[in-house]
């Protein structure tokens, strides 16, 4: 009698054979904290969780930090139609992406984003392939989000007339510095990002409203002021006139519409109540909402008034190149009327909310980018982790920053098309879901914004084409990486876990019972396999494998699923037909999951398991393509090889038989 009589086998089991993780302290600091995966299986404990307040002031120093510099872009664009212009974008704001982000926070409530909603518009590989040209735009808006914030910090802070002189001409190694101590508050963690954030965002709002507001008072005080703005205005004559270059202005000013896509990857970091998940889901939801609603509306506000204290009291030569206004309208205004000491203490408020406007671009990538890449094998597992990844984007942004010799001009058109993109993505997938809900005023509407995005993406491509290539650039480099990197981790156990239903765990069992043995008949199952198909294998596996003649077996099929996923959860089941048993999984990756049971077996019962295959017939170069893209190829020695550099003590390897 066998000695598993009273064995009980558990239902789950944890990846087997896990990889050494980094000794010493530095090592486990290092790879503390991590992402967790898209979808529900992202534990809630695996993240440090804020009110979305405080999360609305992380994506805010990038959305409000924008008032630094937009209103005198409007001007520059619409002259003194830029209150116009401001306020088809407020229209677009709260009309337009602020209903559409809301419905992608619903959708994608795990962080992910509209690049999930497009994913699943494609199956297989076409899916992951749109996936990486979304995250090349991703990456291009944020990773310049990172150094056009601090390159144009740098432009505050030398332009004071307070700066020390020995800072003059020093662009370069001062926006390096500023790069360096960002990337050093995320080695620290999130929660002394949003510490750093509260403040920065409620001293900068709280200095806005009081140059706006005297601005506003100067307007309808001063004589004459508001009388000859208006009278330019009247010298276009009807309002379509006004219209016109309002709405060719348009594409250069979106770029006050950067912090949706930010606020909704952040999802996860936002603190919600409830009795359970699904509570606590939908209250997060609920939270993320009100942090968009929020953000828009000061924002909306914020941008009217703006745009009107700067069009109508700062002369129009001002904003030329080389003018005290050009890339400052607000910080000018300061000066100008609150005097240089409020003014400097206002270029400090914009310097360091535009240094930490990296902050939110930070923790948009960092948030967003692992979830992807990893889990589909285009990415090194380590790259889940936050603090190596900050450690990369700090080195990739400093790299843009001599490249571009700290140059904000020079950035602006990759910045623009990179969050261009991502709206049109974004606009895109809301219209084509609302479109399925059968929604049709809502479709219609969304598909209006898509097209009206699109309409501003092209305009920015062709002001400025240098944005597109480099979003291509990013785009390749992130498809060369990813291809590199599959390859290199075809050996991994690509299970995060291994489920056993309950027929499955009492198969295990009994065959323990009977012999203390594992033997397992690998079988690809196949659409007319029959009940004497079964017999005639297992007779074909006792002739050409040394399988002992009384000995227990059963079956082990896995059923091919997407070939482009990686990593999943391992769910075996077990079924009986006509007396043969079988376990059966659902997976990726043939090879990797017959590795990941044997070994799971293994560490589950005490019992090496021992597996029996037929050699596949055919070109070892094709079955090896076969198996890069379709998952499937010559099955045994792959097997051999995933468990090889899975267990290194070969005493403790499960044994691969092939006859």
């Amino acid at each position: 009698m066998s000695s598993f009589t009273h064995f009980s086998m558990p239902a789950s089991i944890p990846r087997p054979a896990p990889k050494t993780e980094p000794g010493g302290n530095f090592g486990r600091w290092l790879m503390q904290h991590r992402v967790q995966p898209v979808g529900p299986e992202a534990a809630e404990d695996h993240v440090e969780q804020q009110p979305w307040w405080k999360v609305m002031c992380l994506t805010g120093v990038d959305y409000f930090s924008t008032l630094s510099y937009l209103p005198a872009i409007a001007v520059l664009a619409a002259g003194v139609l830029s209150p116009l212009a401001t306020l088809l974008i407020v229209a677009l704001t709260l009309l337009g992406m602020l209903p559409m982000y809301r419905r992608v926070a619903h959708e994608s409530p795990h962080g992910q984003g509209s690049v999930a909603m497009l994913e699943k518009l494609l199956p297989f590989w076409r899916g992951k392939v749109l996936v990486l040209i979304l995250l090349g735009f991703v990456a291009t808006s944020w990773i310049i989000t990172i150094t056009l914030s601090s390159a144009d910090a740098t432009v505050h802070l030398l332009e004071n007339p307070y700066a020390p002189d020995f800072l003059h001409g020093q662009a370069v190694p001062v926006t390096i510095v500023m790069l360096l101590i960002l990337g050093g508050v995320f080695l620290l963690g999130f929660t002394e990002a949003v510490a750093v954030a509260i403040p920065l965002v409620a001293v900068f709002l709280l200095l806005n409203a009081v140059v706006i507001l005297t601005g506003l008072y100067d307007v309808f005080t001063e004589p004459g002021v508001l009388g000859q703005w208006t009278a330019s205005l009247a010298s276009f004559g009807s309002p379509a006139q006004l219209l016109g270059p309002a709405i060719l202005a348009f594409p250069l000013l979106v770029l006050g519409l950067s912090g949706f896509e930010t606020g909704v990857s952040m999802m996860p970091l936002v603190a919600a109540k409830g009795a359970n998940p699904a509570e606590r889901l939908a209250a997060r939801v609920r939270n993320t909402r009100k942090l968009l609603t929020t953000a828009a509306l000061i924002m909306s506000v914020f941008l009217i008034g703006s745009s009107i204290v700067t069009t109508i009291l700062i002369p129009a030569d001002a904003f030329a190149p080389g003018g005290e206004a050009n890339g400052r309208a607000l910080a000018y205004l300061a000066h100008e009327r609150l005097g240089n000491t409020f003014g400097t203490v206002y270029d400090i408020s914009s310097i360091l909310i535009l240094w930490f406007a990296g902050a939110s671009a930070m923790a948009g990538l960092i948030n967003i980018v692992p979830r992807y890449l990893p889990s589909y094998g285009m990415a090194p597992e380590w790259s889940r982790a936050v603090r190596p990844v900050v450690l990369v984007y700090t080195a990739v942004a400093i790299l843009i920053t001599l490249i571009f010799q700290a140059g904000v001009d020079a950035q602006a058109g990759a910045y623009a098309t990179g969050i261009l993109a991502m709206m049109v993505s974004g606009a895109a997938a809301v219209a084509i879901s609302t479109a399925r809900r059968k929604k049709r005023a809502a479709g219609i509407g969304f598909t209006v914004l898509t097209l009206i995005l699109v309409y501003a993406l092209v305009e920015n491509i062709r002001e400025k084409p240098d944005g597109l290539m480099i979003s291509v650039f990013f785009i390749a480099s992130i498809v060369v990486i990813s291809l590199v990197s599959r390859i290199t981790r075809t050996t991994e156990l690509r299970a995060d876990r291994i489920e056993f239903d309950d027929a499955a765990r009492r198969f295990v069992v009994d065959t323990l019972i009977y012999d203390g043995r594992i033997n397992l008949l690998a079988h690809k199952p196949e659409a007319d396999d029959s009940v004497a198909e079964y017999g005639r294998k297992e007779d074909l596996h006792r002739g050409i494998n040394p399988v002992p003649g009384t000995a227990d077996v059963m079956f082990l099929e896995i059923e091919m699923g997407d070939p482009s996923e990686f990593s999943h959860v391992l769910k075996v089941s077990g079924v009986e037909i006509a007396g043969h048993r079988i376990l059966r999984a659902r997976s990726a990756a043939a090879p990797n999951a017959i590795a990941a049971i044997l070994l799971g077996l293994r560490d589950a019962t005490g019992v090496l398991p021992q597996a029996y295959f037929e050699w596949s017939e055919g070109n070892p170069l094709t079955h090896l393509m076969r198996y890069l893209l379709l998952g499937q190829g010559d099955t045994a020695p792959v097997v051999r090889e995933i468990i090889r550099e899975n267990e290194p003590d070969p005493a403790q390897r499960p044994g691969i038989h092939v006859g």
